[in-house]
């Protein structure tokens, strides 16, 4: 009898501790949707996976922000292994919307709201055109089919998320019969979200999330960003990206056209290593993209100081920084160029063409007679030559006599004196001699000279 009860008492504790052992991770998107959530995004999921955690829940409270970063997280989420819930608690907004409904399970905060996924820009808030709406209102579709079908009260197969509503919540035009017409975009209530199969439950918080979902003894962990991850994040932000890209390229025009290695090209290299090294360090972008812009340094390098002129070398330098930069921008978004997809693109050219259009002003402005006197003093472009700094120049003052009249003191054969009011000036005659005494008028102003001729 006392074996039995051991027994029964170790089978009891086991599943206990088969019971305890079921770890929950917790991810808190509750910022604008950028570069910083992107990489918390990565890094918990990568130390969920270590960890080896049953589930993963993503609580949710964003208005929305980068549509780019948010597929990104869209991916990892239905790429992840395990099961992945997500709580919105308040919002779920644009882009928090897309990535609640990438989660398997989904519920909603008596209260809170989900949808208006309209792309629009960031600026002022205006919708933007059809080409980004139909890209986004693709994304949400298919995002929706992810999660298949199931069996209707009708025994008929159906959308477990239905991708139109998931498209109403981008475009006014679609209509829902029941649901949504054709002037509004889609946002859900909770139990709006509840008729229609796009939440499981309402909640008013993670633990009675994980009691409806029966997980009843559970660790629970939590990922916490550190001072570097903000760091990252906060320089691989698009903006940030930007006028890194602003600093490289001016730094080194400025450098082009001022003697010696100094301020410019010391600001050129630490916005360099300020982009490339977060974006190294944490493996986003590949060891030969450095290489590429090491060596167009070096090929700008040898035109400068070793190849008379500026030719092959010198473009071929210029060529290789540029394309370094676009294609770090390119792997900051995909991980990788054999998954760059026409977005992950076209972002990338547009924040490194907003680089160089910062370039071009900030070099417009410095060099003008705008710009600081301790930059315009060490360029050779805004040089001032000054005769009492020993350079000499031409008078241009006798070209004020042009038209004047007066008349000639010596005999001019060609060369010779005018008198021109109170003045005597040397004078060369256009054509032929003049006689002393003769009236003459100033023709033209040439070589350092006047030109006369006979009034």
């Amino acid at each position: 009898m006392r074996k039995i009860l051991i027994t029964l008492l170790l089978a009891v504790l086991s599943m206990t501790a088969i019971a305890a052992d079921q770890l929950v991770y917790m991810l808190r998107l509750d910022d604008e949707i950028g570069s910083s959530t992107w990489r918390y995004t990565r890094e918990a999921l990568r130390e969920a996976r270590e960890m080896e955690a049953d589930i993963l829940v993503v609580h949710l409270n964003t208005y929305g922000g980068s549509v780019v970063h948010a597929d990104s997280i869209r991916t990892s989420l239905m790429n992840f292994e395990r099961p992945v819930v997500a709580f919105v608690d308040n919002n779920a907004a644009s882009a928090g919307a897309l990535i609640a409904l990438a989660c398997d399970t989904v519920y909603m905060r008596p209260g809170s709201s989900m949808g208006a996924a309209t792309v629009v820009n960031g600026s002022d808030g205006t919708a933007m055109p059809d080409k980004y709406q139909s890209y986004m209102r693709a994304m949400m579709r298919a995002t929706a089919e992810h999660h298949g079908r199931i069996v209707g009260a009708d025994s008929a197969l159906k959308w477990r998320r239905d991708p139109i509503i998931a498209e109403a919540m981008v475009d006014s035009r679609v209509v829902v019969p029941g649901l949504i017409d054709s002037t509004r975009v889609l946002t859900f209530t909770p139990d709006e979200a509840l008729r229609w199969g796009y939440a499981d439950g309402k909640a008013e918080s993670v633990r009675e999330v994980l009691d409806k979902l029966d997980v009843k003894v559970y660790d629970m962990a939590e990922y916490s960003p550190t001072w570097t991850d903000r760091l990252i994040g906060f320089l691989t932000n698009p903006a940030i990206q930007a006028v890194l890209i602003m600093i490289i390229v001016g730094g080194i025009y400025m450098e082009l056209h001022t003697s010696g290695m100094g301020f410019p090209s010391a600001a050129a290299l630490i916005a360099a290593a300020l982009y490339f090294l977060p974006l190294y360090i944490t493996g986003i972008a590949s060891p030969w993209i450095i290489l590429l812009f090491m060596s167009g340094i070096v090929l700008i390098l040898l035109e400068l100081f070793v190849i008379p002129g500026f030719g092959v070398t010198g473009i071929s330098g210029i060529v290789c920084v540029s394309l370094a930069l676009i294609f770090g921008l390119i792997e900051n978004y995909t991980f990788t160029l054999t998954h760059a997809d026409a977005g992950s693109v076209w972002m990338s050219l547009a924040i490194f063409a907003a680089g160089i259009l910062l370039a071009v002003a900030a070099i417009w402005y410095l060099t003008s007679s705008h710009g600081p006197k301790w930059v315009r003093r060490h360029t050779d472009l805004t040089t001032e030559l000054k005769v009492s700094d020993g350079f000499v120049g031409v008078d241009m003052a006798p070209a004020g006599y042009i038209g004047s009249e007066g008349t000639a003191v010596t005999d001019m054969r060609p060369a010779g004196k005018v008198m021109i009011g109170d003045e005597t000036l040397d004078a060369v005659a256009v054509s032929g001699f003049i006689h002393a005494g003769t009236h003459v008028r100033v023709t033209k102003y040439e070589n350092a000279q006047i030109y006369v001729k006979e009034a």
